[in-house]
């Protein structure tokens, strides 16, 4: 049986992502799709994200991710990163960096 390819990428948020559910957001949309990760706010007004799945799972918990809840307004979407060497299980929301 062949297992479908599996990605990795972190993903930086820009816009009015804070305050905003954004983080709890993230969190429901990848535990909808299955894929691991994590997500925080960072002091500069991102927010941050690791994702992690298959193929699939990943890139549908993108397209959602660059749509935000309803309050946010996304303006830079951002894959800074990808094949990260981190194997996250489950999905967390972390502290601010």
């Amino acid at each position: 049986m062949c297992e479908a390819p599996r990605l990795v990428w972190r993903i930086e948020i820009q816009g009015h992502v804070q305050g905003v559910g954004y983080r709890h957001f993230a969190r429901r949309v990848a535990l909808r799709f299955g894929v691991a990760g994590w997500v925080r706010n960072r002091r500069d007004g991102v927010v941050e994200t690791l994702v992690a799945g298959p193929a699939d799972k990943v890139e549908a918990t993108v397209a959602e991710l660059r749509r935000g809840p309803l309050g946010a307004h996304v303006l830079d979407f951002r894959i800074v990163s990808v094949d990260e060497k981190e194997t996250p299980i489950g999905f967390e929301i972390r502290g601010t960096l």
